[in-house]
């Protein structure tokens, strides 16, 4: 049952003796503020890790192609490799078995008009399986299909961006809009969270591109996700067999490493899981340190306190007081104000982190925070600690017979 009595004479008691209280408070306090801060600055680097690949497919690989360095099998360096629709076939088709979704790029510059408004875009020429690659949303209508690819339509779907460049006293959807001298068709629009430079993209199939641009069947680049059932380290294997048959597919030297090269998010995945696994750890022994720390300076001002009242505990057992009840108010005293003082730490971690978090983008800290789940549990082993702590001394000292207590200095 709640005791009223009791709870005002805590506050009374702490009240009375602020400067211990404001001590013992303080401890907690920075242990809790310092816990905070680095678990949030944690947070705020595995944020700008994510946040850098928002737009892609955590399981994606990137094929390029470049320039030979290096002579191979009679062939000079500075041979420029050219993928073409049978190499995007090729890899379909050898490794069905682990590529879930795949699609070729074709880059080209357009200057887009329509009814007067004019402006200069980048255009993607791709497969249907592009949308899930790079995490594209469709706003409106739909993106590129089969059937575009078949019979070579002449549509194409624009970023959110492009339509309000462009399309000022209209919607976008089913109008034409010119594009280098063609009309084209415009079946969807798209949102992206990579930004507005992804929204200011136009998107075409791929096989409409060939044959507007040069009429012949080249590509820029292909992209591809691999399954989800493959662990990292078996993602990471398909990626490195993956560039080494498309070198000698292409007669390129095995250390060459511009001619055809193989950009495997696993690998990036598995470098981040391992730089944040090992930071988090260092922070989990710094916080643990602090912890600790606060639970020796906690312990030892209880110890001081416990003393302090010596006198004090031999009246109240002279007056009646049983050791349960001079234990339990020690205690309580403690736990209320580990408690109050571990809130207050919270929330002058959080703060710290919201005023600084803006300027430490440039250090790579992207939005950095804690979950409070995480803090609230170092909260509570504070308190237990300073429950612990005022539990030892405390039951030591009921037990001293009152005019013992009395007499003590």
């Amino acid at each position: 049952m709640f005791d009223l009595d009791l709870w005002r004479e805590i506050l009374q008691s702490m009240n009375k003796n602020r400067t211990r209280s404001i001590l013992s408070g303080l401890t907690v306090a920075f242990a809790i503020m310092l816990f905070t801060i680095l678990f949030g600055i944690v947070n705020g680097l595995v944020n700008t890790f994510e946040e850098a690949f928002v737009d892609d497919a955590t399981n994606a690989m990137f094929i390029y192609s470049g320039n030979t360095t290096k002579a191979h099998k009679g062939l000079q360096a500075g041979r420029r490799i050219q993928f073409k629709n049978e190499d995007f076939d090729y890899i379909n088709e050898d490794f069905e078995d682990k590529v879930q979704y795949s699609t070729a790029r074709l880059y080209r510059n357009v200057n887009a008009s329509f009814r007067g408004e004019k402006n200069s875009y980048s255009l993607r020429a791709v497969h249907p399986d592009h949308q899930y690659l790079e995490k594209t949303l469709i706003k409106e209508g739909r993106y590129i299909s089969q059937n575009d690819l078949k019979n070579k339509t002449k549509v194409v779907v624009i970023g959110r961006l492009v339509e309000e460049d462009l399309f000022l006293k209209t919607k976008a959807l089913g109008k034409y809009v010119n594009l280098s001298g063609i009309q084209y068709k415009i079946v969807g629009i798209f949102t992206d969270d990579g930004g507005d430079n992804e929204e200011r993209l136009i998107y075409m199939p791929i096989t409409t591109a060939q044959q507007v641009y040069g009429n012949n069947d080249y590509i820029d680049q292909i992209n591809i996700t691999y399954k989800p059932e493959l662990g990292i380290d078996q993602a990471i294997d398909f990626g490195l067999d993956l560039e080494k048959k498309l070198k000698n597919r292409f007669s390129v030297a095995p250390t060459d490493q511009r001619a055809v090269r193989v950009m495997n998010m696993a690998q990036q995945t598995k470098g981040v899981n391992q730089f944040t696994g090992v930071l988090s750890l260092l922070v989990l022994v710094i916080g643990l340190g602090t912890l600790i720390a606060g639970i020796v300076g906690i312990s030892n001002i209880m110890i001081f306190i416990v003393k302090e009242r010596t006198k004090e505990i031999g009246i109240r057992k002279a007056l009646g007081a049983t050791p349960r009840s001079i234990v339990s108010i020690i205690i309580l005293e403690s736990v209320v104000v580990t408690a109050l003082a571990g809130y207050l730490g919270l929330l002058v971690g959080v703060g710290v982190l919201s005023w600084v978090g803006p300027g430490l983008e440039e250090y790579f800290i992207t939005n950095p925070g804690v979950k409070t789940q995480i803090v609230f549990s170092a909260t509570v082993v504070l308190v237990i600690a300073g429950a612990l702590a005022g539990y030892v001394p405390a039951k030591r000292a009921s037990k001293i017979k009152p005019i013992v207590a009395l007499r003590n200095d």
